[in-house]
Protein backbone atom coordinates (compact mmCIF):
# COMPACT_ATOMS: atom_id res chain seq x y z
CA UNK A 1 0.00 0.00 0.00
CA UNK A 2 1.36 3.43 -0.96
CA UNK A 3 1.86 6.29 1.50
CA UNK A 4 -1.08 8.16 -0.06
CA UNK A 5 -3.35 5.11 0.28
CA UNK A 6 -2.40 4.70 3.94
CA UNK A 7 -3.19 8.34 4.70
CA UNK A 8 -6.57 8.16 2.93
CA UNK A 9 -7.50 4.85 4.58
CA UNK A 10 -6.55 6.11 8.05
CA UNK A 11 -8.39 9.39 7.50
CA UNK A 12 -11.57 7.64 6.34
CA UNK A 13 -11.50 5.47 9.47
CA UNK A 14 -11.15 8.66 11.50
CA UNK A 15 -14.07 10.32 9.71
CA UNK A 16 -16.42 7.37 10.29
CA UNK A 17 -15.50 6.95 13.96
CA UNK A 18 -15.74 10.68 14.69
CA UNK A 19 -19.12 11.08 12.97
CA UNK A 20 -20.52 8.20 15.02
CA UNK A 21 -19.20 9.85 18.19
CA UNK A 22 -20.66 13.20 17.11
CA UNK A 23 -24.15 11.74 16.90
CA UNK A 24 -23.97 9.93 20.23
CA UNK A 25 -22.36 12.82 22.14
CA UNK A 26 -24.68 15.45 20.67
CA UNK A 27 -27.75 13.43 21.64
CA UNK A 28 -26.42 12.80 25.15
CA UNK A 29 -25.33 16.43 25.57
CA UNK A 30 -28.78 17.73 24.61
CA UNK A 31 -30.68 15.18 26.70
CA UNK A 32 -28.54 15.75 29.81
CA UNK A 33 -28.12 19.49 29.22
CA UNK A 34 -24.33 19.00 29.46
CA UNK A 35 -22.22 21.75 27.88
CA UNK A 36 -19.04 19.65 28.26
CA UNK A 37 -20.47 16.69 26.33
CA UNK A 38 -21.95 18.97 23.66
CA UNK A 39 -18.60 20.69 23.21
CA UNK A 40 -16.96 17.28 23.01
CA UNK A 41 -19.34 16.45 20.15
CA UNK A 42 -18.37 19.67 18.34
CA UNK A 43 -14.72 18.77 18.82
CA UNK A 44 -15.33 15.36 17.23
CA UNK A 45 -16.97 17.11 14.29
CA UNK A 46 -13.86 19.24 13.75
CA UNK A 47 -11.79 16.04 13.92
CA UNK A 48 -13.85 14.58 11.07
CA UNK A 49 -13.42 17.78 9.08
CA UNK A 50 -9.66 17.63 9.72
CA UNK A 51 -9.53 14.14 8.26
CA UNK A 52 -11.35 15.35 5.14
CA UNK A 53 -8.82 18.16 4.72
CA UNK A 54 -5.97 15.67 5.19
CA UNK A 55 -7.33 13.58 2.31
CA UNK A 56 -7.68 16.63 0.05
CA UNK A 57 -4.18 17.80 0.97
CA UNK A 58 -2.46 14.49 0.21
CA UNK A 59 -4.37 14.22 -3.09
CA UNK A 60 -3.19 17.67 -4.21
CA UNK A 61 0.36 17.05 -2.94
CA UNK A 62 0.76 14.07 -5.28
CA UNK A 63 0.38 16.21 -8.41
CA UNK A 64 3.34 15.75 -10.74
CA UNK A 65 5.96 18.54 -10.99
CA UNK A 66 5.46 21.05 -13.79
CA UNK A 67 7.30 24.01 -15.31
CA UNK A 68 6.03 26.48 -12.70
CA UNK A 69 6.53 24.06 -9.79
CA UNK A 70 9.59 21.93 -10.68
CA UNK A 71 9.89 20.64 -7.12
CA UNK A 72 6.35 19.32 -7.10
CA UNK A 73 3.41 20.07 -4.80
CA UNK A 74 4.49 18.13 -1.69
CA UNK A 75 4.40 21.18 0.57
CA UNK A 76 0.63 21.38 0.15
CA UNK A 77 0.49 18.76 2.93
CA UNK A 78 1.91 21.40 5.25
CA UNK A 79 -0.79 23.87 4.24
CA UNK A 80 -3.45 21.27 5.02
CA UNK A 81 -1.86 20.83 8.46
CA UNK A 82 -2.03 24.59 9.00
CA UNK A 83 -5.74 24.60 8.08
CA UNK A 84 -6.38 21.74 10.51
CA UNK A 85 -4.54 23.61 13.27
CA UNK A 86 -6.60 26.76 12.66
CA UNK A 87 -9.85 24.75 12.73
CA UNK A 88 -8.88 23.16 16.04
CA UNK A 89 -7.88 26.58 17.40
CA UNK A 90 -11.26 28.01 16.38
CA UNK A 91 -13.02 25.12 18.11
CA UNK A 92 -11.03 25.76 21.27
CA UNK A 93 -11.81 29.49 21.32
CA UNK A 94 -15.50 28.83 20.65
CA UNK A 95 -15.59 26.28 23.46
CA UNK A 96 -13.98 28.80 25.82
CA UNK A 97 -16.55 31.52 25.10
CA UNK A 98 -19.38 29.01 25.62
CA UNK A 99 -17.98 27.48 28.80
CA UNK A 100 -16.76 30.49 30.78
CA UNK A 101 -20.26 31.85 31.61
CA UNK A 102 -21.29 28.40 32.89
CA UNK A 103 -18.85 28.69 35.79
CA UNK A 104 -20.95 31.40 37.47
CA UNK A 105 -24.29 30.21 36.07
CA UNK A 106 -24.12 26.41 35.86
CA UNK A 107 -26.82 24.44 34.06
CA UNK A 108 -28.64 21.60 35.76
CA UNK A 109 -27.56 18.28 34.27
CA UNK A 110 -29.19 14.87 34.54
CA UNK A 111 -27.05 11.91 33.60
CA UNK A 112 -28.44 8.44 32.98
CA UNK A 113 -26.61 5.15 33.23
CA UNK A 114 -26.80 4.77 29.46
CA UNK A 115 -25.24 8.18 28.86
CA UNK A 116 -22.36 7.41 31.23
CA UNK A 117 -21.73 4.09 29.51
CA UNK A 118 -21.64 5.77 26.10
CA UNK A 119 -19.19 8.38 27.37
CA UNK A 120 -16.97 5.61 28.77
CA UNK A 121 -17.07 3.79 25.44
CA UNK A 122 -16.15 7.05 23.68
CA UNK A 123 -13.08 7.36 25.91
CA UNK A 124 -11.85 3.92 24.87
CA UNK A 125 -12.69 4.45 21.19
CA UNK A 126 -10.89 7.82 20.98
CA UNK A 127 -7.86 6.47 22.82
CA UNK A 128 -7.53 3.50 20.43
CA UNK A 129 -8.20 5.72 17.39
CA UNK A 130 -5.65 8.29 18.54
CA UNK A 131 -2.91 5.72 19.06
CA UNK A 132 -3.63 4.11 15.69
CA UNK A 133 -3.69 7.35 13.69
CA UNK A 134 -0.58 8.74 15.40
CA UNK A 135 1.36 5.50 14.85
CA UNK A 136 0.50 5.45 11.14
CA UNK A 137 1.43 9.14 10.87
CA UNK A 138 4.84 8.53 12.45
CA UNK A 139 5.49 5.50 10.27
CA UNK A 140 4.84 7.39 7.02
CA UNK A 141 6.00 10.86 8.17
CA UNK A 142 2.61 12.59 7.95
CA UNK A 143 2.37 15.60 10.25
CA UNK A 144 -1.36 15.89 9.60
CA UNK A 145 -2.00 12.32 10.81
CA UNK A 146 0.30 12.72 13.81
CA UNK A 147 -1.57 15.90 14.76
CA UNK A 148 -4.95 14.18 14.31
CA UNK A 149 -3.80 11.23 16.41
CA UNK A 150 -2.55 13.47 19.20
CA UNK A 151 -5.79 15.43 19.10
CA UNK A 152 -7.81 12.20 19.40
CA UNK A 153 -5.72 11.15 22.39
CA UNK A 154 -6.43 14.51 24.06
CA UNK A 155 -10.11 13.97 23.31
CA UNK A 156 -9.97 10.67 25.18
CA UNK A 157 -8.46 12.38 28.22
CA UNK A 158 -11.04 15.16 28.06
CA UNK A 159 -13.93 12.71 27.71
CA UNK A 160 -12.59 10.87 30.73
CA UNK A 161 -12.65 14.17 32.61
CA UNK A 162 -16.27 14.66 31.53
CA UNK A 163 -17.12 11.21 32.86
CA UNK A 164 -15.47 11.97 36.20
CA UNK A 165 -17.35 15.29 36.42
CA UNK A 166 -20.62 13.50 35.71
CA UNK A 167 -20.00 11.00 38.50
CA UNK A 168 -19.15 13.86 40.89
CA UNK A 169 -22.37 15.63 39.87
CA UNK A 170 -24.46 12.49 40.55
CA UNK A 171 -23.02 11.67 43.96
CA UNK A 172 -22.09 15.09 45.33
CA UNK A 173 -24.49 17.39 43.40
CA UNK A 174 -21.63 19.67 42.39
CA UNK A 175 -21.59 21.06 38.85
CA UNK A 176 -18.15 21.17 37.27
CA UNK A 177 -19.43 21.58 33.71
CA UNK A 178 -18.28 25.19 33.25
CA UNK A 179 -14.89 24.62 34.80
CA UNK A 180 -14.41 21.45 32.81
CA UNK A 181 -15.46 23.22 29.61
CA UNK A 182 -12.84 25.91 30.19
CA UNK A 183 -10.16 23.28 30.86
CA UNK A 184 -11.17 21.47 27.66
CA UNK A 185 -10.95 24.75 25.77
CA UNK A 186 -7.43 25.54 26.97
CA UNK A 187 -6.21 22.03 26.17
CA UNK A 188 -7.65 22.29 22.64
CA UNK A 189 -6.14 25.75 22.14
CA UNK A 190 -2.71 24.61 23.35
CA UNK A 191 -2.79 21.50 21.14
CA UNK A 192 -3.70 23.61 18.09
CA UNK A 193 -0.88 26.10 18.75
CA UNK A 194 1.63 23.24 19.13
CA UNK A 195 0.40 21.71 15.85
CA UNK A 196 0.66 25.06 14.11
CA UNK A 197 4.16 25.73 15.44
CA UNK A 198 5.46 22.33 14.31
CA UNK A 199 4.02 22.71 10.83
CA UNK A 200 5.31 26.26 10.40
CA UNK A 201 8.78 25.08 11.44
CA UNK A 202 8.71 22.60 8.57
CA UNK A 203 7.54 25.28 6.13
CA UNK A 204 10.07 27.89 7.25
CA UNK A 205 12.97 25.45 7.39
CA UNK A 206 13.82 23.99 10.78
CA UNK A 207 17.22 22.64 11.76
CA UNK A 208 18.11 19.23 10.35
CA UNK A 209 17.33 16.43 12.80
CA UNK A 210 20.57 15.71 14.70
CA UNK A 211 20.26 11.94 14.43
CA UNK A 212 19.61 12.08 10.68
CA UNK A 213 22.48 14.51 10.15
CA UNK A 214 24.98 12.29 11.96
CA UNK A 215 23.74 9.18 10.17
CA UNK A 216 24.20 10.79 6.74
CA UNK A 217 27.68 12.08 7.54
CA UNK A 218 28.75 8.74 9.04
CA UNK A 219 27.47 6.96 5.94
CA UNK A 220 29.50 9.24 3.65
CA UNK A 221 32.63 8.81 5.77
CA UNK A 222 32.41 5.02 5.37
CA UNK A 223 33.95 5.53 1.92
CA UNK A 224 37.75 5.19 2.00
CA UNK A 225 38.33 8.23 -0.21
CA UNK A 226 36.52 10.59 2.19
CA UNK A 227 38.31 12.27 5.12
CA UNK A 228 35.26 14.14 6.38
CA UNK A 229 31.75 15.36 5.51
CA UNK A 230 30.78 18.99 6.20
CA UNK A 231 28.19 21.70 5.49
CA UNK A 232 25.25 19.29 5.28
CA UNK A 233 22.16 21.27 4.31
CA UNK A 234 18.74 19.72 3.69
CA UNK A 235 15.64 21.31 2.17
CA UNK A 236 12.18 19.88 2.52
CA UNK A 237 9.82 20.00 -0.45
CA UNK A 238 7.21 17.84 1.25
CA UNK A 239 7.25 14.88 3.66
CA UNK A 240 8.49 12.55 0.91
CA UNK A 241 10.87 14.89 -0.92
CA UNK A 242 14.09 16.03 0.73
CA UNK A 243 17.06 17.44 -1.17
CA UNK A 244 20.28 19.05 -0.09
CA UNK A 245 24.02 19.43 -0.38
CA UNK A 246 27.20 18.38 1.41
CA UNK A 247 30.94 18.98 1.11
CA UNK A 248 33.42 16.12 1.38
CA UNK A 249 37.14 16.35 2.00
CA UNK A 250 39.36 14.27 -0.33
CA UNK A 251 42.98 14.07 -1.49
CA UNK A 252 44.00 16.94 -3.75
CA UNK A 253 45.73 14.58 -6.19
CA UNK A 254 42.57 12.76 -7.31
CA UNK A 255 41.75 13.03 -11.02
CA UNK A 256 38.53 14.57 -12.28
CA UNK A 257 37.21 11.16 -13.35
CA UNK A 258 37.88 9.80 -9.84
CA UNK A 259 36.07 12.74 -8.23
CA UNK A 260 33.17 12.31 -10.65
CA UNK A 261 32.88 8.62 -9.76
CA UNK A 262 33.11 9.36 -6.02
CA UNK A 263 30.42 12.06 -6.04
CA UNK A 264 28.06 9.76 -7.96
CA UNK A 265 28.80 6.96 -5.50
CA UNK A 266 27.95 9.25 -2.56
CA UNK A 267 24.76 10.51 -4.20
CA UNK A 268 23.51 6.99 -4.92
CA UNK A 269 24.54 5.70 -1.48
CA UNK A 270 22.62 8.41 0.38
CA UNK A 271 19.58 8.07 -1.86
CA UNK A 272 19.49 4.29 -1.36
CA UNK A 273 19.81 4.60 2.43
CA UNK A 274 17.78 7.75 3.16
CA UNK A 275 15.80 8.60 -0.03
CA UNK A 276 17.51 12.00 -0.04
CA UNK A 277 19.00 13.63 -3.15
CA UNK A 278 22.37 15.24 -2.33
CA UNK A 279 24.56 17.54 -4.40
CA UNK A 280 28.20 16.90 -3.45
CA UNK A 281 30.84 19.63 -3.25
CA UNK A 282 34.57 19.05 -2.81
CA UNK A 283 37.23 20.20 -0.34
CA UNK A 284 40.74 19.27 -1.45
CA UNK A 285 43.15 18.13 1.26
CA UNK A 286 46.93 18.54 1.25
CA UNK A 287 48.90 17.32 4.27
CA UNK A 288 51.99 19.44 3.54
CA UNK A 289 50.90 22.04 6.10
CA UNK A 290 49.49 19.63 8.66
CA UNK A 291 51.10 21.67 11.46
CA UNK A 292 48.83 24.64 10.66
CA UNK A 293 45.78 22.39 10.51
CA UNK A 294 46.64 20.93 13.93
CA UNK A 295 47.07 24.40 15.42
CA UNK A 296 43.64 25.36 14.07
CA UNK A 297 42.18 22.27 15.76
CA UNK A 298 43.84 23.34 19.05
CA UNK A 299 42.21 26.76 18.73
CA UNK A 300 38.82 25.05 18.36
CA UNK A 301 39.45 22.98 21.50
CA UNK A 302 40.24 26.13 23.52
CA UNK A 303 37.20 28.08 22.30
CA UNK A 304 33.86 26.26 22.89
CA UNK A 305 31.98 28.89 20.88
CA UNK A 306 33.79 27.58 17.77
CA UNK A 307 31.88 24.51 16.60
CA UNK A 308 34.15 23.47 13.75
CA UNK A 309 36.92 24.50 11.35
CA UNK A 310 37.21 22.65 8.05
CA UNK A 311 38.04 23.04 4.35
CA UNK A 312 41.64 24.10 5.13
CA UNK A 313 43.72 24.80 2.01
CA UNK A 314 47.04 26.55 1.38
CA UNK A 315 47.85 28.30 -1.89
CA UNK A 316 51.63 28.52 -1.75
CA UNK A 317 52.22 30.82 -4.71
CA UNK A 318 49.71 33.38 -3.47
CA UNK A 319 50.80 32.95 0.16
CA UNK A 320 47.16 32.51 1.15
CA UNK A 321 45.51 29.95 3.44
CA UNK A 322 41.74 29.58 3.61
CA UNK A 323 39.39 27.63 5.86
CA UNK A 324 35.72 27.56 6.82
CA UNK A 325 34.67 28.34 10.37
CA UNK A 326 31.38 27.60 12.14
CA UNK A 327 30.63 29.77 15.18
CA UNK A 328 27.74 29.24 17.58
CA UNK A 329 24.72 31.44 16.74
CA UNK A 330 24.69 32.92 20.26
CA UNK A 331 28.31 34.10 20.11
CA UNK A 332 29.82 37.35 18.84
CA UNK A 333 30.85 35.98 15.46
CA UNK A 334 33.11 38.86 14.42
CA UNK A 335 34.95 38.88 17.73
CA UNK A 336 35.52 35.12 17.58
CA UNK A 337 36.82 35.28 14.00
CA UNK A 338 39.20 38.12 14.84
CA UNK A 339 40.54 36.06 17.75
CA UNK A 340 41.15 33.03 15.52
CA UNK A 341 42.89 35.16 12.88
CA UNK A 342 45.10 36.75 15.48
CA UNK A 343 46.14 33.42 17.03
CA UNK A 344 46.88 31.55 13.81
CA UNK A 345 48.66 34.53 12.23
CA UNK A 346 50.96 34.89 15.25
CA UNK A 347 51.96 31.21 15.00
CA UNK A 348 52.26 31.02 11.20
CA UNK A 349 52.80 34.55 9.85
CA UNK A 350 54.04 33.40 6.44
CA UNK A 351 50.47 33.27 5.09
CA UNK A 352 47.49 35.58 4.81
CA UNK A 353 44.45 33.80 6.27
CA UNK A 354 40.97 34.06 4.83
CA UNK A 355 38.04 32.83 6.93
CA UNK A 356 34.91 31.67 5.14
CA UNK A 357 31.88 32.09 7.39
CA UNK A 358 29.71 28.95 7.61
CA UNK A 359 26.56 28.56 9.68
CA UNK A 360 25.58 25.91 12.18
CA UNK A 361 22.75 24.35 10.14
CA UNK A 362 23.35 20.68 11.05
CA UNK A 363 25.21 18.57 13.59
Amino acid sequence: MTRQSKIIKTSIIGIIVNLILVVFKAVIGILTNSIAITLDAVNNLTDALSSIITIIGVKLAKKAPDKNHPYGYGRIEYFSSVIISVIVLWAGITALTESAPKILNPDVTSYSTVSLIIIAVAVVVKFVLGQYVKRVGQDINSQALVASGSDAFFDAILSLSTLIAAIISIFFHISLEGILGVIISFVIIKASIDMLRETLDSMIGARVDSKLSRQIKDSICELNEVYGAYDLSLHNYGPEDMQGSVHVEIDDNLKAIDIHELTRKITLKIYDEFSIILTVGIYARNDKYEDIRQDLEKIVEKNPEIIEIHGFMVYEEKKIATFDIIVDFDSDREKVKEKVLSEITSKHPQFKYILIDDYDVSD
